[in-house]
């Protein structure tokens, strides 16, 4: 199979996933939210220090997509009670529309199964016309709005999007 996932586990794997990160935060959501926002959510959500504490007390679980052997994006769950929060899924702009997110549901629909999950859930910015088109294709209906005050005198105005297992 040309896309096979890997587990974030070490310091130097959460330097590479924040630096891909970076790359695609700037390039995506710098016209949907600006550099400013961008900037923030990216030290406060996405820097070493967050992903590190994020792995080590918040739950999450972070994985590469690897593309032919190439790092090509990377998710981030946390399981939770029923569900399974998608919480990150960004693949970098060489690699889109290459099967990488279908495949990363089929592995996540998979992780669910195994951990007796009965949805996967995410929040999208509302602007964010291409990825919740590309999340309704995979199977996802809008189930709220919301907006959430992360603090910096930023909020995020998303959507919150769910599919069966």
């Amino acid at each position: 199979m040309p896309i096979v996932f890997e587990r974030v586990t070490d310091k130097a794997q959460i330097v590479s996933l924040c630096e891909m990160a970076r790359r695609i935060w700037t390039e995506h959501y710098t016209p949907i939210i600006g550099e400013a926002q961008v900037e923030y959510m990216l030290e406060k959500f996405q820097s070493v220090d967050a992903v590190s504490e994020q792995l080590a007390s918040g739950g999450y679980e972070y994985y590469f997509a690897l593309y032919h052997g190439e790092y090509a994006g990377f998710i981030g769950i946390v399981p939770e009670q029923e569900k399974l929060f998608l919480s990150k899924l960004y693949i970098d702009a060489d690699f889109r529309h290459r099967g990488i997110a279908r495949e990363a549901m089929n592995f996540l629909s998979e992780y669910g199964k195994q951990r007796n999950l009965n949805k996967i859930y995410l929040t999208v910015n509302r602007n964010n016309t291409d990825s919740i088109a590309a999340y309704r294709s995979m199977g996802f209906d809008v189930v709220c709005e919301q907006v959430a005050d992360i603090g910096g005198g930023f909020v995020m105005d998303d959507y919150v999007l769910e599919r069966p297992v």
